[in-house]
């Protein structure tokens, strides 16, 4: 299992944190998604090590830009 948490651009309610949350779910080997609009910070744990751009695609369908790796 590993853990990675990324700044998102652009979120600011729960709605944005559902949304973002959902399509980053979707990925291969993701277990758990914990998106906080407040800090902007995503949490993404999966099975095994993360392809960045693929979460940037997911986040990117949501609406919402990835700043990169915290």
């Amino acid at each position: 299992m590993s853990a990675v948490t990324y700044k998102v651009s652009g979120m600011t309610c729960a709605h944005c944190e559902r949304s973002v949350s959902e399509e980053v779910s979707e990925l291969p080997g993701v277990r758990e998604v914990s998106a906080t609009a407040a800090t902007g910070l995503v949490t993404v744990t999966a099975d095994g090590p993360l392809d960045d751009e693929a979460v940037r695609a997911a986040v990117d369908e949501a609406g919402y830009d990835l700043v990169g790796r915290v």
